[in-house]
């Protein structure tokens, strides 16, 4: 689940949404094991700021969202400081592997494919596809995209993205793929295509602030619930444990509980 930086002014401000406190500066980088301001490990979480309510950049060129205040949260209680660099969804592996990026927090949906490569904590969120579409298109289910020969957006490389491959056939021209699933719900304002496929949380918030779309959002049985994780380099043991240790503590103090029910409602 699953975005280049280039913002296109208006959506850009339509999708941020104040919904968390104190943010981290989008610019901001970090090294790995550099002692944070109390003296503890700072790890440096690589996230692709263009999916709210998850990760964006707020008007003050904060880093803000879901999964920065749980990695946060996790942190406080793991024992370790974080510094999340905004960083493109293309590539986004490649930072991991290499060593730029301690960790990713980035509505990243665990898969086989995915774990081949990296390792990720427990689940910290169950997530979905949905199908968005103009509020007249006569669209009912996840077929009738091909039963009807449409054009459907999606986000290069996201599980929407092989749901929609799965269906249409991977090189089908009917599959126009962004670098964001903004740009790619910005394509169907704008007629560029007939529907979009995307991670349910993401689609459901931009339904809500840009009610002037006048989209409609189509749930289909077809997709499978997805778990996402926070990931980190293949075997590198010592950190998984700790953010699984911090995920199981704020899970278990209610902290977990505050923060969705803040960006999500109460479950």
């Amino acid at each position: 689940m699953n975005r280049l930086r280039t913002w296109i002014t208006g959506l850009a401000l339509a999708v941020l949404v104040v919904a968390a406190g104190c943010g981290t500066k989008a610019t901001d980088v970090g090294q790995a094991g550099q002692a944070g301001d109390g003296g503890k490990e700072t790890i440096v979480v690589g996230t692709d700021a263009a999916y709210a309510p998850f990760e964006y950049v707020d008007a003050d060129n904060n880093i803000v969202g879901f999964d920065i205040d749980l990695m946060k949260a996790i942190a406080e209680v793991a024992g370790f400081d974080v510094q999340f660099v905004n960083t493109a969804w293309e590539g986004i592996f490649i930072t991991l592997q290499n060593g730029e990026r301690d960790a990713l927090i980035s509505a990243i949906t665990i898969t086989d494919e995915r774990k081949e490569t990296m390792d990720f904590s427990e689940p910290y969120f169950e997530a979905t596809q949905l199908i968005a579409v103009p509020q007249n298109a006569d669209v009912t289910k996840f077929a009738d995209l091909k039963a009807k020969n449409l054009r459907v957006g999606v986000q290069t490389g996201t599980t929407g993205d092989v749901a929609v491959s799965a269906l249409l056939g991977k090189t089908s021209p009917n599959i126009k793929r962004y670098e964001t699933t903004p740009h790619a719900l910005q394509a169907l304002a704008i007629g560029e295509v007939d529907a979009v496929v995307a991670d349910n949380a993401v689609v459901l918030h931009y339904i809500q602030h840009n009610p002037n779309a006048n989209f409609k959002a189509i749930a289909d049985p077809s997709f499978p619930k997805e778990s996402y994780g926070i990931a980190v380099k293949k075997g590198n043991r010592e950190l998984l444990d700790k953010i699984n240790r911090g995920l199981k503590a704020i899970k278990e103090n209610g902290r977990y509980d505050e923060i969705y029910n803040a960006y999500f409602g109460k479950q």
